[in-house]
Protein backbone atom coordinates (compact mmCIF):
# COMPACT_ATOMS: atom_id res chain seq x y z
CA UNK A 1 0.00 0.00 0.00
CA UNK A 2 1.24 3.34 -1.04
CA UNK A 3 0.10 6.48 0.49
CA UNK A 4 0.88 10.04 0.76
CA UNK A 5 1.20 11.49 4.49
CA UNK A 6 -0.44 14.09 5.49
CA UNK A 7 2.58 15.60 8.17
CA UNK A 8 5.97 17.49 7.88
CA UNK A 9 9.04 15.40 7.52
CA UNK A 10 10.31 15.60 10.91
CA UNK A 11 13.63 12.89 10.75
CA UNK A 12 15.28 14.82 8.33
CA UNK A 13 18.58 13.12 8.77
CA UNK A 14 19.73 9.90 8.63
CA UNK A 15 22.27 10.02 11.64
CA UNK A 16 18.88 11.24 13.55
CA UNK A 17 17.49 7.77 13.72
CA UNK A 18 17.35 5.61 16.61
CA UNK A 19 16.49 1.99 17.28
CA UNK A 20 14.61 0.46 20.83
CA UNK A 21 12.48 -2.45 22.03
CA UNK A 22 9.15 -2.00 23.92
CA UNK A 23 7.94 1.23 23.52
CA UNK A 24 4.67 2.07 23.71
CA UNK A 25 2.52 2.47 20.63
CA UNK A 26 3.04 5.78 18.84
CA UNK A 27 0.17 8.15 16.80
CA UNK A 28 0.47 6.35 13.24
CA UNK A 29 -0.35 8.42 10.11
CA UNK A 30 -0.62 4.62 8.47
CA UNK A 31 -1.04 1.54 9.31
CA UNK A 32 -1.14 -2.41 7.82
CA UNK A 33 -2.36 -4.97 10.37
CA UNK A 34 -0.53 -8.45 8.97
CA UNK A 35 -1.48 -12.04 10.38
CA UNK A 36 1.22 -14.54 10.32
CA UNK A 37 -0.33 -17.45 12.43
CA UNK A 38 1.18 -17.91 15.84
CA UNK A 39 1.35 -13.79 16.05
CA UNK A 40 0.01 -10.64 14.28
CA UNK A 41 2.31 -7.79 13.10
CA UNK A 42 1.08 -4.47 12.54
CA UNK A 43 3.32 -1.82 10.48
CA UNK A 44 3.45 1.86 11.46
CA UNK A 45 4.45 5.02 9.76
CA UNK A 46 5.28 7.48 11.69
CA UNK A 47 5.87 11.43 11.05
CA UNK A 48 9.26 10.22 12.52
CA UNK A 49 9.53 6.94 10.84
CA UNK A 50 8.12 3.50 11.70
CA UNK A 51 7.17 1.57 14.37
CA UNK A 52 6.33 -2.53 14.01
CA UNK A 53 3.95 -4.03 17.12
CA UNK A 54 4.16 -8.35 17.74
CA UNK A 55 0.69 -9.50 18.84
CA UNK A 56 1.12 -13.26 20.24
CA UNK A 57 -0.56 -15.14 23.35
CA UNK A 58 2.32 -13.03 25.91
CA UNK A 59 0.61 -9.42 24.71
CA UNK A 60 2.65 -7.13 22.54
CA UNK A 61 6.00 -5.54 21.85
CA UNK A 62 7.36 -3.03 19.89
CA UNK A 63 10.17 -1.91 17.44
CA UNK A 64 10.92 1.49 16.97
CA UNK A 65 12.85 3.32 14.18
CA UNK A 66 12.24 6.82 14.20
CA UNK A 67 13.71 10.25 15.08
CA UNK A 68 12.37 10.82 19.29
CA UNK A 69 13.63 13.04 21.51
CA UNK A 70 15.70 11.25 24.50
CA UNK A 71 16.50 8.27 22.37
CA UNK A 72 20.03 7.43 21.69
CA UNK A 73 21.18 7.63 17.72
CA UNK A 74 22.86 6.11 15.42
CA UNK A 75 21.00 3.20 14.54
CA UNK A 76 22.95 0.05 15.98
CA UNK A 77 24.41 -1.78 13.13
CA UNK A 78 23.14 -5.25 14.80
CA UNK A 79 21.44 -6.73 17.60
CA UNK A 80 20.31 -10.02 18.73
CA UNK A 81 18.11 -10.24 21.77
CA UNK A 82 15.51 -12.92 23.56
CA UNK A 83 11.94 -11.68 23.60
CA UNK A 84 8.78 -12.76 25.27
CA UNK A 85 9.83 -16.47 24.02
CA UNK A 86 11.64 -15.21 20.23
CA UNK A 87 14.42 -14.36 19.34
CA UNK A 88 14.83 -10.86 17.61
CA UNK A 89 17.75 -9.92 15.08
CA UNK A 90 17.79 -6.17 13.36
CA UNK A 91 20.40 -4.79 11.40
CA UNK A 92 21.01 -1.40 10.26
CA UNK A 93 22.61 0.03 7.20
CA UNK A 94 23.13 3.31 5.32
CA UNK A 95 23.32 4.12 1.47
CA UNK A 96 25.02 6.73 0.02
CA UNK A 97 23.83 7.85 -3.81
CA UNK A 98 24.45 10.01 -5.97
CA UNK A 99 21.03 12.46 -7.22
CA UNK A 100 20.11 10.42 -9.95
CA UNK A 101 20.72 7.19 -8.29
CA UNK A 102 19.12 8.06 -5.20
CA UNK A 103 16.52 9.13 -7.27
CA UNK A 104 15.79 5.99 -9.30
CA UNK A 105 16.53 3.66 -6.03
CA UNK A 106 13.56 5.39 -5.00
CA UNK A 107 11.16 5.03 -7.64
CA UNK A 108 12.30 1.26 -7.81
CA UNK A 109 11.67 0.58 -3.89
CA UNK A 110 7.73 2.87 -3.89
CA UNK A 111 6.76 0.69 -7.12
CA UNK A 112 7.37 -2.45 -4.93
CA UNK A 113 5.28 -1.02 -2.73
CA UNK A 114 2.45 0.42 -4.06
CA UNK A 115 0.40 -3.05 -4.92
CA UNK A 116 2.43 -5.44 -2.22
CA UNK A 117 -0.05 -7.14 -0.33
CA UNK A 118 2.66 -7.10 2.68
CA UNK A 119 4.07 -3.36 2.20
CA UNK A 120 3.43 -0.44 3.48
CA UNK A 121 4.57 3.15 2.28
CA UNK A 122 4.50 6.31 3.25
CA UNK A 123 5.81 9.18 0.79
CA UNK A 124 6.11 12.78 2.61
CA UNK A 125 4.95 16.24 1.24
CA UNK A 126 7.40 18.35 -0.67
CA UNK A 127 9.60 15.34 -2.39
CA UNK A 128 8.03 11.95 -4.13
CA UNK A 129 11.75 10.93 -2.87
CA UNK A 130 11.02 11.34 0.60
CA UNK A 131 9.65 8.15 2.07
CA UNK A 132 9.36 5.57 4.64
CA UNK A 133 8.57 1.87 3.67
CA UNK A 134 8.01 -1.51 5.48
CA UNK A 135 7.45 -5.03 4.10
CA UNK A 136 6.57 -7.70 6.20
CA UNK A 137 6.51 -11.91 5.77
CA UNK A 138 6.24 -14.85 7.84
CA UNK A 139 5.39 -18.21 8.72
CA UNK A 140 4.96 -20.14 11.75
CA UNK A 141 8.96 -20.53 11.95
CA UNK A 142 10.12 -16.99 11.41
CA UNK A 143 8.79 -13.83 11.27
CA UNK A 144 10.85 -10.79 9.15
CA UNK A 145 10.22 -7.52 7.66
CA UNK A 146 12.70 -4.72 5.73
CA UNK A 147 12.52 -0.94 6.34
CA UNK A 148 13.97 1.88 3.93
CA UNK A 149 13.90 5.47 5.18
CA UNK A 150 14.58 7.58 2.20
CA UNK A 151 16.48 10.97 3.02
CA UNK A 152 16.79 12.76 -0.76
CA UNK A 153 18.72 15.98 0.77
CA UNK A 154 21.69 13.85 2.03
CA UNK A 155 20.96 10.96 -0.38
CA UNK A 156 21.02 8.14 2.23
CA UNK A 157 18.68 5.57 2.10
CA UNK A 158 18.67 3.98 5.34
CA UNK A 159 17.57 -0.01 5.07
CA UNK A 160 16.77 -2.28 7.64
CA UNK A 161 15.77 -5.86 8.48
CA UNK A 162 14.21 -7.16 11.60
CA UNK A 163 13.46 -11.07 12.00
CA UNK A 164 11.50 -12.92 14.79
CA UNK A 165 11.85 -16.89 14.91
CA UNK A 166 10.33 -18.76 17.81
CA UNK A 167 12.54 -19.85 20.83
CA UNK A 168 11.00 -23.35 20.24
CA UNK A 169 12.23 -23.08 16.49
CA UNK A 170 15.72 -22.15 17.36
CA UNK A 171 15.87 -25.10 19.87
CA UNK A 172 15.55 -27.45 17.50
CA UNK A 173 18.25 -26.23 14.96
Amino acid sequence: MLTTLQTSYTDTRAGELAWCLGSAPLPALAVLDLDFGPAALQLRLLGASHQVLLADEQGICSETVACLPGRRAPLPARVAERLRGWEYEFAARIETLPRHAFAARAQELLALMEGHPSGLAGIFPGDPSAFTALVANGDGQRLQWRTWHAYPQEGTLVCTRSALTPESVVQLR
